[in-house]
This record gives structure tokens, C-alpha cells and sequence, in this order.
């Protein structure tokens, strides 16, 4: 008597807690009618089995519910920042919640944040700019198996259809609805916290900070170039520009087993970094000819592989010039007229084959094991960091010392 006692007293408890009877009087009416003990044992565990199943129900709905504002750093205008508390956004059951510690600033972002548009993206304020994220999850969707809370992540910031023919052959980088962060309308990631599609936030092992996961965005820019060119041990390889996508390819050439890379900029502070990171050998375009100096390099030969990452009339035609005969050349940087005139003669006489990089494609794992494993320094290539309230000192110091910042980053939480 004494345990049905009790487990009457947790009946009570249950069916409250399930709201099917309010009432103490009518309870305690159902525990001194004549139905035989072992019959009310039965349906008081079934009860507590409902209970079980509907706690861990609500346990899981709270996990993944985040309320409250957020801080927000805005484009206001060209040339201008502000602040805006916004909501948290909430997870749908396929995503998850990061909330961001760094997000990179990239070279899009100055375009935007001076002319307000590139070609036909335009800028509409407020506008929130950042494509380059890495942070720690903090809620999990429904459906997500693979993150849990407290993972620190890479986020690929490019949402694809799945749909169309370059999404179901694998090139979904060329997919032409994806919804990608900081281009325009849609909004980038210069803020405290952000929902997105959990196959595209990716666990970064322990030896790699969410630094470096905000870095693995250009990093894969670089993956996708070697890929595209090519790249192998054996060959010789010159990148044109030392910014930041020209080192990441740099170390990305280097991380797949090119065996000499070569860089060329007219930054003498950028090539020394380059020589810092890695490359076998620099050319100052400005002090010599890039085209002789490589040609000597590879006892008159040519380079087998060219990456232009600049995005000038005058490094593209002089990739042409350097490369061997039967050589590739890759061209990842975009020209501020979008055209250019180059001799194509001389390249169909030496049957060069031309590839071009937009964005990346199944690219983010490499790179992440690629910096675990220490073939790739991204932290190196960090030359600013700010917080997330010196935003308008940030946008204004990158626009105005291009010369002296290879990446500068914003730093959102630690």
C-alpha cells in the first residue's frame, strides 16, 4: 500500500504536469475507487513514461530557443558605419546558432563600403557587410545530428538550391539562386550572432581557433584555384599579387606539393610576408621585370602554372608572357572595368589553357585539415584586429592602408 501510496502522489504530479486534470478532488475520487492496484501501478507508469518523453521534448525546445538583441554593426551609407540592436534570429530545425567570435574583412566589403555596389549588386543601407565567419554554436535544430552545442565552427557563407543542374553535378558554386552573406540583398555577418544551414558550419578541430575558422572562406578561395590549375608536385608556379587571396593561394600551392612557388606584387611589405609564409622566392614588379625575373628562375623555361589574383590588365597579359608553352594560368581576380585586352596570339600560339575561379566548391574540409595539420599558417596573415565597435575605424583604416594591411579581421567575442 505504501508504494501505490506513493506512486499515486507522483500520479498527481504527472497528470497535472500533462494538463489532463486540474482538479486535486477529482484525483484523489479516482485513487479510492475499487480498480485493483497492479491496473492504477500500470497506468501511473504509462503516465510517467509520457512525462519522460514530453520532458526531454521541452528540454530540446529550450535548448534551441534564444531570445533577445543582438548588436549589429550597419553600413549606414558609402563610407559609413553605425550600430543596430536586432533580434537574435532563432534556428530553423536544420540549422544551428553560432555565435560569432571573428569574421574576416574582405576586399568585397571595402569595394562595397566605398562605391556602395559591385556591377549589378548594390548596396541599399542599412547593409550589413562580413562573409568571412567563425564562432561556437550555441543552439541546435531539431534535425541536426552532427553539431552539438559548444562546437566551434567554419561557416561556408553560401547557401545553394540543390536543385539545378550545377547544384546536382557538384558545381553548386555556379548554383544562380544562392543566397550568399554580405551580397546584396542579403545581409553579411557583422554581428554577434547568426542562424545558418548546419551542413554548412563546420567542426574545427581542437588545434584550430575560430580565427583561423573565419580565414578558412579566403583559404578556400586558394584550395579552389590550385584545383582548378592543376596544381601537383614537380611543377614550378608563379602567383601575381601578395594581398590576402594571393598568399592563400601561395600556401595552398605549397600545401598540395607545387614545389617552387613564386610570388610577384610591387608591395615590398607583401612580399616580405609572403617570403614569411612560405614561398620559395618573391619578385618586386616595381623594381624589376616580372617576366625576365621568372624566366631566369626557370632557366628560361617559363613557370607551368600561373594565378592572377590581382585583377589588372597589366599582370594578366604578363602571365602570358611567363608561362611555358602548353602551360595553365587561373585568373581569381576581378578587373575594375571587368574587360581587358590581352594577346592571344602569343596564348594560342603557346596553347595555353585559361581557367577562372568564382568562389569554391567542396573545399572547406581540405582547407581545415590543411591548417590542423600545419601545412598552412593562417593566423600569419592576420595583420589588424578590431573589435566589433571600432567597425567605422576598421572600414576606414583598411580603405585607407592598403598598402600596409595584408587581413585585418573583427573581432566579435572571444
Amino acid at each position: 500500500m505504501e508504494s501505490l501510496f506513493l506512486l499515486s502522489i507522483l500520479h498527481i504530479i504527472v497528470i497535472m504536469y500533462l494538463g489532463k486534470i486540474t482538479k486535486i478532488s477529482f484525483l484523489m475520487k479516482w485513487l479510492l475507487t475499487d480498480m485493483t492496484t497492479g491496473y492504477k501501478i500500470k497506468y501511473i507508469i504509462k503516465l510517467f513514461n509520457k512525462v519522460i518523453i514530453k520532458v526531454k521534448h521541452e528540454r530540446k525546445k529550450e535548448d534551441i530557443i534564444m531570445e533577445g538583441k543582438m548588436k549589429t554593426a550597419v553600413m549606414s551609407g558609402i563610407g559609413k558605419m553605425g550600430f543596430e540592436e536586432r533580434d537574435i534570429p532563432q534556428p530553423k530545425d536544420n540549422e544551428v546558432l553560432v555565435k560569432l567570435e571573428y569574421v574576416g574583412i574582405c576586399g568585397s566589403d571595402l569595394h562595397y563600403y566605398e562605391t556602395g555596389a559591385i556591377g549589378d549588386y548594390v548596396v541599399e543601407p542599412p547593409f550589413v557587410l562580413g562573409h568571412e565567419p567563425g564562432g561556437t554554436v550555441v543552439e541546435v535544430g531539431r534535425d541536426v545530428k552532427h553539431l552539438k552545442v559548444g562546437d566551434r565552427v567554419a561557416l561556408e557563407p553560401g547557401k545553394t538550391c540543390g536543385h539545378c543542374e550545377f547544384c546536382k553535378t557538384g558545381n553548386y558554386n555556379l548554383c544562380p539562386d544562392v543566397v550568399f552573406f554580405a551580397t546584396p540583398p542579403v545581409d553579411g555577418v557583422f554581428q554577434e550572432y547568426v542562424a545558418h544551414e548546419a551542413d554548412l558550419c563546420f567542426k574545427l578541430p581542437d588545434n584550430v581557433s575560430t580565427m583561423e575558422g573565419a580565414l578558412i572562406e579566403p583559404l578556400a578561395v586558394g584550395f579552389h584555384a590550385a584545383m582548378q590549375g592543376g596544381a601537383r608536385a614537380g611543377q614550378t608556379a608563379v602567383v601575381m599579387g601578395a594581398g590576402c587571396i594571393g598568399l592563400v593561394t601561395m600556401m595552398a600551392l605549397k600545401a598540395v606539393g607545387v614545389s617552387k612557388v613564386y610570388v610577384v606584387d610591387i608591395m615590398e611589405k607583401r612580399l616580405q610576408k609572403a617570403l614569411e609564409l612560405g614561398a620559395d622566392g618573391v619578385i618586386n614588379a616595381g623594381e624589376t621585370d616580372a617576366v625576365e625575373e621568372v624566366r631566369k628562375l626557370t632557366d628560361g623555361r617559363g613557370c607551368d602554372l600561373a594565378v592572377e589574383t590581382a585583377g589588372t590588365q597589366v599582370t594578366t597579359v604578363q602571365t602570358i608572357h611567363m608561362t611555358k608553352k602548353g602551360a595553365t594560368i587561373v585568373l581569381v581576380g576581378y578587373s575594375k572595368s571587368g574587360e581587358m585586352t590581352l594577346p592571344m596570339s602569343l596564348a594560342l600560339d603557346k596553347e595555353l589553357t585559361f581557367k577562372t575561379v568564382f568562389r569554391y566548391r567542396h573545399i572547406y574540409p581540405m582547407a581545415i585539415e590543411a591548417v590542423a595539420a600545419g601545412k598552412v599558417d593562417l593566423k600569419g596573415i592576420v595583420t589588424d584586429v578590431f573589435s566589433l565597435e571600432e567597425a567605422q575605424k576598421a572600414m576606414d583604416y583598411s580603405v585607407n592602408n592598403k598598402a600596409d594591411i595584408v587581413k585585418a579581421v573583427i573581432r566579435i567575442a572571444e
